[in-house]
C-alpha cells in the first residue's frame, strides 16, 4: 500500500512538472517584449470580488467532472462539471460571509478590504490544480512589472477540501511558501512540514480520526470489519493508518477494497459480492460522497441489509444519503464528524443571495439554476429529459426552499471554512501590527504590505491564536494541525421517513486529558431486528479456561478456542497462553483459577482404609483367639509339642504385624513415619525368627529321637531357643536404630506421582536402610524356608515342617510380588500395597501354621494325645 502511495505521488509530481515546464517555455518566448502575457484561461466555475487583498478559495461544488471525447483532430473542449452539491456551495458562501464580516469589523484589519476569488474543483485533481494555478496567476491578461513588486494575486488560499489536490497544490505552491489553509483535507501525510511547509488546516488529521474510529470499534467489540476506501490520497493514507491501528489493538480487516474513481459498474458489483460473502457485519468507509454514491445505489438495488456502516468525516454528514430510500440500509450508521459550530447571521446572508451576470461569478448562476430547476438561457425553454425547464428570472425567493444550502443547524465543514478565513485574517492583522525595528525578520524588520511576501504571512499564521464567537479556540501546532476534536454521529430515522443525524458522543484531544471517547449509548439507534449492536467477530471470544489457537494462514482474529491443559488456567477472555499453576495448586474443573491441590493419603475415612483396618483388626482378633485356645489347652500334647513358648511368641509377633498396619493409615507425621517401618521390620523379624527356631527345633527333635543324635536337644534347649530369637531380633533393632539416626523417614508432599494432587507420604530417607531392613527379613525367611523344605519328609504325625514350608512359601511369594506392585502403584495405593503385603503374609503364616493345630484341638480332640501323635512313628518301627 505504501508503494502505491509513493507511485501516485511521483505520477502527480511528474504531471505538475511537465505542465509547469510547458508554461515556462511559453512565457520565455515573450519575455523579451517586456510584458508577461497570459497565454489562456481555464474554463472554471467561480465567484469573484475585488479588494485590497485577495483570498483564494477551492471548493467541491460539483460531484463529477466530465471530459469530452478526444478526436486528436481539433482542440479538445474543456471539461465540465455535473451534479451540483448544495452543501459545498454553502461552504463557499460561508467564506464569502466571513470575508464580508471581517470587512465590517473595525477591530480586525482596519482600512483593509478583503476580496475573494473562489473556484470549483469538481472533485478532480486536474480541475483543482488548474484552479490553484489560476489563483496564483491572477486575473489580469498582461503584466508589465517584471520586478515582481506589489502584493501577490492572492495572499492565501482556503482549501482544497480533498487530500489529493491539497498534496499536489501544496507541493508546488509550498515552493513559494503560499499559505494554504484547508478546511477538509485530513491526510496525515500533510503534517510533514518538510514536504508541505506552508500547509495548515482547521480539521484534525486522519491520524486522530483513525484512532477515534478504532476506539468506537473496540468499544462495541467489533474486531472483524470490512474496509472500503476511495482511490485517492485521503482514502489510501487513511486505510494504511487504519490497518496499522487495527493490528496494534489485535483487531482484523476482513476485506479491503478500493472504491473506483471511474464508477466502473463491474468494480462496484465485485465489491458488492465481497461485502455479501464476508462474515464481517461492520463496514468502515474512508471516502468522499462522490466515490461512495455508486456503491450505495447498488446497495439499495441489491437490497443489502444487515450491515453496520462506519462513516469517516468525509461523508458522515453528507445529505446525499439522507433521503428516505436509504434509511433501511444506512439507518444506524455511526460516523466521525467535524466539530459542529454556530455562525451568527449566516442563514440570513445565505437567503439574501442573488445571481450575477458577471462571467466571473458564473457559480451563482449555476447554483440558481439547480436550486429552482430553471435556466437563464433566453433562447427558449430547454428540455431536461422529459421535463421542461422554466426560465430563471433571478427574482425567485430562497426563503421558499428547503435544501442543505440553507440548513445551518449542523455547520461542520462550513464552520471550518469560517475558522480558516479568520485564521488568515488574524495572521494578516498581526503582520500589520508589527512595529519597525521589532519585527521577526532579518534586521528586526517587519513585512511591507506594498511588497508582501507569502512566506511572511506563513510566519504569522503559524502563531495564530484566537477564539471564535462560538467559543472554540483556534491555533496550529508545529505541523500546522488544529486541535483534534470530533463529534460522534448516529443516523436515525426522522418523522418524515428520511435520515436525521444526531450527535451521540465526542472524541476530544484535550491538552491535559489526552484522547478521550465519550458515547451516550442510550440514544443510539440500531438498524437491526434486535435493536442492539451487531456482532462482528471472526471467532467468538475464548472464555476463561481456554486459550486462542491461531489458525494457520488466517488473520490473528481467526482462531480456535483450546481448553487449557490440566494444571494450567486462563482467567481472562481471549487469553493467548494459559498460565501454569504454582506447585501446590491445581486448576479447577473450569480451568479459570488455581485451587489448592487435594492432599491425598490413606485415611481412616477412606473406604480402602476402612477395609484394611478391618482386616488388621480381624487378624489381631484371630491371633488373640488362637492364643486363648492355646492357653486353654496349654497342657495338651499338640500345644506342648515343639516348644509352646515359641508358639505364643509367634502369635504375639503376628499380632504386632497386624497392629503395625494402623501406623500406615492416616496423615503422615514424623513419629508415625519413623515408627511404621521400624515396628513392621522388628515385628516380622520376631515372627520369622520364631518360625526359624521352631524349624530348627523340629529338626533337632527328630535327630535326638535317633540313636546317633540323642544329645542334639541338649545343645538347643529352651534357653538357647529364646536367646536365638532375641539375637536375631536384636540385629533388626540395630538396623532400625542406625537407619532412624542417620536418615530418618519424614513426611513428604509428593507432586510427581499425580500432578493434580499432593500425595502425602513418608519418604524413606535412606534407600540403603530400607533395603537392609527388607533384606534381613528376606534372608531369615529364605533360611527358614530351606530348613523347613529339608525337613518336609519327616513323619507326618509329628512333623510341623511341612506347614512351616507352606507358610514360608506364601510369605516369600507375597513379598516377591510386593516389590513391583509397590513401585508401580501411585500415591496412597503404594501404601495400600505395602499394607496388603503385611496382612497377606501375616494371614498366611497364621493360617498355615496354626489352623491345623486348632482344627485338631477343637474338632478332633481324640487326636490330641501323645499316643496319637507318636502312633505313626511307632508303627514304622
Amino acid at each position: 500500500m505504501g508503494e502505491l502511495v509513493r507511485k501516485r505521488e511521483m505520477w502527480i509530481m511528474l504531471k505538475i512538472c511537465l505542465c509547469l515546464s510547458f508554461k515556462c517555455i511559453s512565457a520565455a518566448s515573450i519575455i523579451k517584449s517586456g510584458t508577461c502575457q497570459l497565454q489562456g484561461r481555464f474554463k472554471l466555475n467561480g465567484m469573484y470580488k475585488d479588494g485590497d487583498v485577495i483570498l483564494g478559495g477551492l471548493f467541491e461544488v460539483h460531484f463529477f467532472t466530465v471530459f469530452p471525447e478526444l478526436s486528436f483532430r481539433a482542440k479538445p473542449e474543456p471539461p465540465y462539471c455535473e451534479k451540483f452539491d448544495m452543501e459545498s456551495f454553502q461552504q463557499a458562501q460561508t467564506m464569502v460571509f466571513a470575508i464580508e464580516e471581517i470587512n465590517k469589523n473595525p477591530n480586525l484589519l482596519p482600512n483593509i478590504t478583503l476580496g475573494y476569488h473562489i473556484y470549483d474543483n469538481c472533485v478532480m485533481l486536474g480541475m483543482a490544480f488548474r484552479a490553484a494555478i489560476s489563483l496564483v496567476s491572477g486575473t489580469e491578461d498582461s503584466f508589465s512589472n517584471l520586478n515582481c513588486t506589489g502584493p501577490p494575486p492572492v495572499i492565501g488560499i482556503v482549501g482544497d477540501p480533498g487530500s489529493t489536490p491539497s498534496i499536489a497544490i501544496s507541493s508546488v505552491l509550498g515552493l513559494f511558501r503560499v499559505p494554504i489553509v484547508s478546511h477538509y483535507a485530513t491526510c496525515s501525510c500533510l503534517s510533514d512540514r518538510k514536504k508541505y511547509p506552508s500547509f495548515f488546516r482547521t480539521i484534525p488529521s486522519d491520524a486522530f480520526q483513525v484512532w477515534a474510529m478504532v476506539q468506537i470499534l473496540r468499544h462495541f467489540g467489533w474486531t472483524w470489519v470490512g474496509l472500503l476506501y476511495s482511490d485517492d490520497d485521503y482514502g489510501i493514507y487513511a486505510s494504511v493508518s487504519f490497518q496499522q491501528e487495527m493490528q496494534l489493538f489485535g483487531s482484523c480487516v476482513a476485506f479491503s477494497e478500493i472504491l473506483p474513481h471511474d464508477n466502473n459498474p463491474k468494480d462496484i458489483q465485485r465489491i458488492m459480492r465481497v461485502i455479501q460473502a464476508s462474515t464481517a457485519r461492520v463496514v468502515v468507509v474512508f471516502s468522499t460522497s462522490s466515490y461512495l454514491i455508486p456503491l450505495m445505489d447498488e446497495v439499495v438495488l441489491q437490497n443489502l441489509t444487515g450491515r453496520q456502516w462506519i462513516a469517516s468525516e468525509a461523508w458522515a454528514t453528507s445529505p446525499v444519503f439522507h433521503s428516505p430510500h436509504f434509511l433501511p440500509f444506512l439507518g444506524g450508521t455511526l460516523g466521525i464528524a467535524i466539530r459542529r459550530g454556530e455562525i451568527q447571521r449566516l442563514k440570513d446572508f445565505l437567503l439574501r443571495l442573488c445571481p450575477s451576470n458577471d462571467p466571473r461569478n458564473n457559480m451563482l448562476r449555476i447554483f440558481w439554476e439547480n436550486m429552482f430547476s430553471c435556466s437563464f438561457e433566453t433562447g427558449g425553454k430547454e428540455t431536461d429529459g422529459e421535463q421542461m425547464k422554466k426560465v430563471c428570472t433571478g427574482q425567485e425567493d430562497l426563503n421558499t426552499t428547503d435544501t442543505p444550502y440553507s440548513d445551518v443547524s449542523g455547520l461542520r465543514a462550513a464552520y471550518n471554512v469560517y475558522k480558516a478565513v479568520y485564521s488568515l485574517a488574524h495572521a494578516l492583522h498581526d503582520l500589520m501590527q508589527c512595529e519597525e525595528g521589532r519585527g521577526p525578520f532579518n534586521g528586526n524588520n517587519c513585512a511591507n504590505m506594498i511588497n508582501l511576501k507569502p512566506w511572511q504571512l506563513v510566519h504569522y499564521l503559524q502563531k495564530v491564536n484566537f477564539t471564535t464567537g462560538f467559543g472554540d479556540h483556534v491555533s496550529f501546532d508545529k505541523n500546522g494541525d488544529a486541535l483534534a476534536i470530533y463529534d460522534v454521529l448516529n443516523w436515525q430515522p426522522s418523522s418524515d421517513g428520511s435520515i436525521r443525524v444526531k450527535t451521540v458522543g465526542v472524541v476530544n484531544e484535550g491538552a491535559g486529558t489526552g484522547k478521550v471517547l465519550t458515547l451516550d449509548e442510550d440514544v443510539l439507534y440500531w438498524n437491526f431486528q434486535m435493536k442492539k449492536p451487531p456482532h462482528s467477530v471472526c471467532s467468538e471470544s475464548c472464555p476463561p479456561g481456554t486459550r486462542q489457537a491461531m489458525r494457520k494462514g488466517h488473520p490473528v482474529c481467526c482462531f480456535d478456542c483450546m481448553p487449557c491443559r490440566d494444571g494450567e488456567i486462563s482467567n481472562t477472555t481471549d487469553a493467548i497462553e494459559c498460565t501454569m499453576c504454582p506447585d501446590e495448586f491445581w486448576s479447577n474443573p473450569d480451568k479459570d483459577q488455581c485451587v489448592p491441590k487435594e492432599v491425598e493419603f490413606l485415611s481412616y475415612e477412606d473406604p480402602l482404609g476402612i477395609s484394611l483396618i478391618t482386616a488388621s483388626l480381624l487378624g489381631t482378633c484371630f491371633c488373640a483367639l488362637v492364643m486363648v485356645i492355646f492357653a486353654h489347652h496349654r497342657n495338651t500334647p499338640i500345644v506342648r509339642a515343639n516348644n509352646s513358648e515359641l508358639s505364643f511368641l509367634l502369635l504375639l509377633s503376628l499380632k504386632l504385624c497386624f497392629l503395625c498396619v494402623l501406623l500406615f493409615i492416616g496423615q503422615p507425621q514424623l513419629w508415625t513415619c519413623q515408627l511404621r517401618h521400624a515396628v513392621f521390620g522388628i515385628s516380622f523379624v520376631l515372627c520369622v525368627s520364631s518360625i526359624l527356631v521352631k524349624t530348627m527345633v523340629v529338626i533337632a527333635v527328630f535327630k535326638s529321637s535317633r540313636p546317633e543324635g540323642k544329645g542334639a536337644m541338649k545343645w538347643f534347649g529352651a534357653a538357647q531357643q529364646r536367646c536365638t530369637v532375641l539375637v536375631l531380633t536384636a540385629l533388626q533393632v540395630v538396623i532400625c536404630a542406625v537407619w532412624l539416626s542417620t536418615a530418618s523417614p519424614t513426611p513428604h508432599k509428593n507432586n510427581q506421582y499425580i500432578r493434580s494432587k499432593i500425595v502425602y507420604e513418608c519418604a524413606i530417607g535412606s534407600v540403603a536402610g530400607f533395603s537392609m531392613l527388607l533384606g534381613y527379613i528376606g534372608l531369615l525367611a529364605a533360611v527358614s524356608f530351606m530348613l523347613a523344605f529339608l525337613a518336609r519328609n519327616l513323619p507326618d504325625n509329628f512333623n510341623e515342617a511341612k506347614f512351616i514350608t507352606f507358610s514360608m512359601l506364601i510369605f516369600c511369594a507375597v513379598w516377591i510380588a510386593f516389590v513391583p506392585a509397590y513401585v508401580s502403584s501411585p500415591g496412597k495405593y503404594a501404601v495400600a500395597v505395602e499394607i496388603f503385603a503385611i496382612l497377606a503374609s501375616s494371614f498366611g503364616l497364621l493360617v498355615a501354621i496354626f489352623a491345623p493345630k486348632c482344627y485338631i484341638i477343637l474338632l478332633h480332640p481324640e487326636r490330641n494325645t501323645k499316643k496319637a501323635i507318636m502312633g505313626r512313628e511307632t508303627q514304622k518301627r
